[in-house]
């Protein structure tokens, strides 16, 4: 059986920055859920980051310039963070090669997770064109990453090569 790696808050786990969730009510997601075919991450919980933490951003960069040494995740506060984030991104990348996971679903504007878009490092609700530190890793590793907005085009590459619902 076929999983696809969801983020815990799309899932209604309070595990983000400010202890809450970023519950999702999507149809599809409540049938793979249904299906036992979700697997649930939070790379900064997983890799051991506190509920609550200070917000943190990608400063001069995205996640692929994270993994290159050119941009660094910070807390708020100055604190670099990126090895936390770095930690947590092996963390999904092993989920994947364990269930044998090929697409995942992760929350938009993430310094992790962010598909699409993320903030910008100024703390200022700025947000730039890029990839989260997760998202960064699993691509490099051939997964297919799709944010909450996009679940129709997540089923659809599931559906792509094999029937998967």
């Amino acid at each position: 059986m076929e999983k696809v790696l969801v983020s815990a808050c799309l899932l209604g786990k309070k595990v983000r920055y400010d202890g809450k969730a970023l519950s999702t009510s999507e149809r599809i997601l409540e049938q793979w859920v249904a299906a036992g075919k979700v697997i649930s991450v939070c790379p900064e919980v997983d890799a051991g980051m506190t509920i609550p933490r200070s917000p943190a951003e990608i400063l001069n960069g995205d996640g692929l310039d994270v993994w290159e040494g050119t941009a660094r995740v910070i807390d708020i506060n100055g604190l670099d963070e990126s090895a936390y984030f770095k930690a947590g991104a092996h963390i999904a990348l092993a989920l994947c090669k364990k269930y044998q996971i090929r697409v995942a679903v992760l929350t938009e504007n993430s310094p992790s997770c962010g598909s699409s878009a993320i903030y910008d490092g100024t703390f200022t609700n700025t947000k730039l064109d890029g990839t989260g530190v997760t998202v960064a890793l699993l691509q490099k590793h051939g997964i297919e990453v799709f944010n909450q907005h996009d679940l129709d085009a997540a089923n659809h590459a599931l559906l792509r090569d094999r029937h998967y619902l």
